[in-house]
């Protein structure tokens, strides 16, 4: 069972991001179902890894188009991003060194912070980036 079920109401109306978005929420569903099955530790490590490379470069891409679009709340949003990365790379480094295990907790963090994240920062920017003609 998914975690987090994609609906319009994550979406920020604009493909590319909407795209990369779903792609966030299958590696988060992807990592719940690995944990809800017991999965290996190892197994969980790779798709943890996954997750931070791809959403390392997604925050890149988001903040490149924010940037190259005068979009006021770029820093704000920004800040956001490189917090979560670094919450992100502390679990997987804290799971590789064996001090943790990726528990309902984690799965709710990871879960929490994306969809409030896209429902709130992103919308933001969304219809800014909307009004600027980008879909």
């Amino acid at each position: 069972m998914a975690l987090i079920n994609w609906s319009d109401d994550l979406s920020v109306n604009i493909a590319e991001m909407d795209k990369e978005h779903k792609k966030l929420v299958a590696m988060i569903n992807e990592l719940h179902e690995a944990m809800a099955t017991g999965k290996g530790k190892d197994i969980l490590g790779g798709i943890l890894g996954r997750l931070v490379d791809y959403t390392k470069f997604h925050f890149a891409a988001e903040e490149k188009l924010m940037s190259s679009n005068q979009y006021p709340g770029y820093l704000n949003q920004k800040a956001e991003h490189d917090n979560l990365t670094q919450k992100v790379m502390d679990i997987k480094a804290r799971l590789d060194a064996g001090n943790m295990v990726v528990t309902v907790e984690v799965m709710t963090f990871l879960k929490d912070w994306l969809t409030k994240h896209i429902m709130g920062l992103d919308k933001k920017y969304s219809s800014f980036l909307n009004n600027k003609g980008i879909k």
